[in-house]
């Protein structure tokens, strides 16, 4: 497979794949600034979308033949084209594979992939912030809704949980290498910025005006999505110049933060 290199890896105690079972943790992932993408998808998506931060690719020796077309453009690389070494090529046996592995059946493939660097702002036209959302299966879930959706990028504001954790990846079935993500210490930092820039902040709130009735709103638009159980803090409310809510006909008293975040990202879209 061209210049990719192999190393053969017998010992789960072997320091590279203690690494790899490091990045299991967000103190690992932030110590390394990497994380790990498992499963045929996710690492052709790595792959196709940033082959450049692939820094190493984990394969179970007897699939290894399965994953020849996918880890080709690895082999194409040319170092001095983008300054960044080829990523190392590591066959192990399936024990191996089993010990670093963050899932329960793995599919024999794994890569090591840098974190991208954290930016503190954006200002793209259709914007996501999330407050303190701690479920990582439900960010995993909004980076995958707002790819989908069209929208351009996401805050993420406060004690969120990590997008780069082995659920929240999972959950944004490789979203996470096409949504432009922001850091910011607390919500207002970041939305403070696009008010005098001239956007709709909109706060999703149950106290809010129903969402339906909605008047119009400019092209730039930043939607907020607090808490699942607290929502958005007071200070953050009070900051939106929008606050909606989604009508309940029903007899449920509110919905999941990733439903809610999915049906008013897309009607913004495409109304």
């Amino acid at each position: 497979m061209g210049s990719v290199r192999y190393i053969a890896v017998t010992s789960a105690k072997n320091p590279q794949v203690q690494a790899v079972k490091a990045l299991a943790t967000r103190k690992g992932r932030l110590e390394q600034q990497a994380f790990l993408c498992e499963g045929e998808h996710l690492v052709a998506e790595a792959i196709s979308m940033c082959p450049e931060r692939v820094r190493s690719v984990f394969i179970q020796a007897e699939k290894a033949g399965l994953y020849e077309g996918l880890l080709a453009p690895l082999a194409e690389r040319s170092p001095e084209a983008d300054d960044r070494p080829i990523p190392l090529m590591y066959r192990v046996p399936e024990h191996v594979l089993t010990a670093l592995s963050q899932v329960q059946a793995s599919q024999g493939v794994a890569a090591v992939v840098s974190a991208p660097p954290r930016a503190e702002t954006l200002f793209s036209n259709r914007l996501v912030l999330l407050e303190s959302v701690q479920d990582p299966g439900n960010v995993g879930t909004i980076l995958r809704t707002i790819d989908g959706a069209g929208f351009e990028g996401c805050f993420l504001a406060g004690d969120c949980a990590d997008p780069f954790s082995p659920k929240a990846l999972r959950a944004t079935m490789g979203s996470i290498f096409r949504v432009p993500m922001a850091w910011a210490a607390d919500g207002l930092s970041a939305v403070m910025p696009l008010k005098a820039a001239g956007y709709a902040v909109i706060a999703a709130s149950l106290d809010g005006d129903s969402f339906y009735e909605r008047g119009p709103l400019p092209q730039k638009v930043c939607l907020m999505v607090g808490n699942e159980g607290a929502g958005l803090t007071a200070p953050l409310s009070a900051a939106a110049t929008h606050r909606y809510r989604l009508p309940l006909r029903g007899g449920a008293e509110s919905l999941n933060a990733a439903v809610a975040a999915a049906i008013m990202m897309y009607d913004l879209s495409y109304r």
